[in-house]
């Protein structure tokens, strides 16, 4: 019998415009000379504060403004500087060594947030306490740039009656409101080598996205991605081995196979896909933000045969045609839970974006480098979509800014515990998720 042909329709993936903009990231002609951080803090305030006084003549155009050393008992004004908060809980090395150590109260390793903390403002002329109830010092941290109104009592303090921050920077139109669906994929948490990982959760991952699993409208929808971004701790490394001894092979082993595991994994996708991979707080990478190359490539023999793989910078910004994306592993909201609070991580990441700075807590809680000449940090343009990746769960929602900014921000969950991957679409920035569950149902 003669053989039958059967046509079998061939599937294009779509395609998009990729520009990455992680320049301002890099360290590269940076020098460090044993130099301090008060620079970066004073970068920070000279931008913000310029930022804040042009928003002045439309908030109150009727109220001088002033320099700390300039407050007058009594007199209306605003000042604006930069906020310390002074945390009776904050660990700090000294404790250590504290006589009173096992006199202090057992605190969450979590939050140090405390009921007696106060808020100081300061500025180049100098510092002032901040009292009132319109400042709420478990809302703010140590980095904060803003504007106070209030004046100055008796005591010497400054009574707080109404407070500006920056708010959300200026946005780009969201093009392709009309046109087709593509979809960008953000995963983080994969944790390869770890307990948690399960190498049957990531193939599944890997086959939907590359279009080799389900049907043909799932493979349809897989053809529908655009790009793949990582957002850190993709590796699990076993830091017990690494003790300055040499390794026996088989612990040698240990140490390598995982980062074998992960370049499989990258490699089956950046055949047919770009991908972004960051760095984040469990790889190995430099510790202070901003972090750079995660791996060095050569660990990646497979991936880096394909232009598609890309070594990101954590935070990482990026367009995708057109559509700004700006992300971090997640080590900035993590730091801003532990020394202040608020209903959920979304509400962490807007706060962020209000005070138009990425990593406020940085270099006082978080690692940072010592910048002197820029604060990278800084939020110059409003994001479409902003992500944080090794979060406990998924969560979104949609950020309105007052000059009809639009944001989309999503904490990525750990891809190792819980088997969820985001899609977001670039047409409307409307979120679904993708979940890999292995258990076989009895």
């Amino acid at each position: 019998m003669p053989a039958m042909d059967m046509e079998v329709e061939t599937i294009q993936r779509k395609q998009s415009l990729y520009q990455s903009m992680d320049e301002m990231f890099e360290i590269q002609k940076e020098m460090y000379k044993g130099q301090q951080y008060s620079q970066i803090y004073y970068i920070r305030l000279h931008l913000i504060r310029t930022l804040i006084y042009s928003l002045l003549p439309n908030w109150k155009p009727h109220l001088p403004v002033c320099t700390v050393l300039g407050l007058e008992e009594g007199k209306e004004c605003i000042v604006v500087g930069t906020l310390y908060k002074h945390m009776k809980l904050k660990p700090t090395i000294l404790s250590e060594y504290s006589k009173e150590m096992s006199a202090a109260p057992l605190v969450s390793p979590y939050n140090f947030v405390h009921p007696d903390d106060n808020l100081v403002l300061e500025d180049e002329s100098g510092r002032v306490n901040l009292k009132g109830s319109v400042l709420s010092p478990s809302v703010y941290v140590t980095g904060n740039v803003v504007a106070l109104h209030g004046k100055e009592t008796s005591a010497g303090d400054f009574l707080v009656e109404d407070i500006l921050e920056a708010g959300l920077p200026p946005q780009l139109d969201l093009p392709n409101k009309s046109g087709e669906d593509k979809y960008v994929v953000l995963v983080s948490g994969l944790n390869v080598g770890s307990s948690s990982s399960n190498p049957l959760q990531l193939q599944l991952l890997v086959d939907h996205i590359t279009g080799h699993l389900g049907d043909e409208k799932e493979q349809h929808s897989a053809a529908q991605i655009v790009q793949v971004v990582v957002a850190g701790n993709s590796v699990q490394i076993h830091h017990e081995l690494l003790n300055g001894q040499n390794l026996a092979s088989k612990d040698q082993s240990r140490l390598s196979e995982p980062i074998k595991e992960l370049d499989i994994f990258l490699t089956q996708i950046a055949a047919g896909i770009p991908i972004d991979i960051m760095p984040g707080y469990n790889d190995p990478a430099n510790f202070a933000l901003p972090q750079q190359v995660p791996l060095n490539r050569c660990l990646f023999p497979g991936s880096v045969a394909y232009n598609t793989f890309r070594s990101c910078t954590n935070p990482h910004l990026f367009d995708v045609d057109n559509v700004r994306f700006l992300g971090t592993s997640g080590q900035n909201i993590d730091d801003l839970e532990k020394y202040s609070e608020a209903e959920d991580k979304l509400e962490f990441m807007e706060r962020t974006l209000r005070w138009r700075h990425l990593a406020p807590t940085a270099p006082n809680t978080l690692g940072c480098y010592p910048f002197t000449d820029r604060d990278p940090f800084f939020i110059e343009s409003c994001p479409h979509v902003y992500f944080v990746g090794n979060q406990d769960k998924y969560a979104t929602r949609i950020v309105k800014g007052s000059e009809g900014q639009v944001v989309r921000v999503v904490c990525i969950p750990k891809f190792s515990e819980t088997g969820i991957a985001v899609m977001v679409n670039l047409r409307n920035l409307e979120c679904h998720t993708l979940s890999f569950g292995t258990q076989i149902s009895s």
